[in-house]
């Protein structure tokens, strides 16, 4: 059982707390997950445009082995860390074979996924 390190607070009130911090947390890692696929939007361009292939199969263990080691570091599990960057990996090259398949013309991949009309990207991209 965790220990109450607010003996005088209420139960309910500690729980909100601890809630509206996981809240916030959650809020911070769709900014950036977000910020993330802007990022690998823009490779899958450039792989797009020079010939290369969406999967870069040393990057990616790579970043496993590395993601591991920062995981262990945070006293968070290493495999959970490993099956959420593999997870992420996967959407990315999906997206990155995407691109590629239209030839390096970046589309709304959110907007066609949900049956919308595609649009290509700003040249801020």
């Amino acid at each position: 059982m965790v220990q109450d390190s607010h003996p005088s607070t209420e139960p309910r009130e500690l729980l909100a707390e601890y809630r509206a911090s996981i809240d916030n947390i959650d809020a911070a890692l769709i900014h950036m997950l977000a910020e993330r696929f802007r990022c690998t939007k823009a490779v899958g361009v450039l792989k797009a445009n020079y010939g290369l292939p969406p999967a870069d199969p040393s990057r990616e263990q790579a970043q496993i082995t590395r993601l591991r080691r920062l995981a262990d570091d945070a006293h968070l599990d290493p495999d959970f860390a490993e099956k959420f960057l593999n997870f992420i990996v996967r959407e990315v090259i999906r997206h990155h074979e995407a691109i590629a398949a239209s030839g390096g013309v970046v589309t709304d991949l959110h907007a066609a996924k949900a049956g919308k009309s595609n649009s290509t990207a700003s040249s801020g991209e």
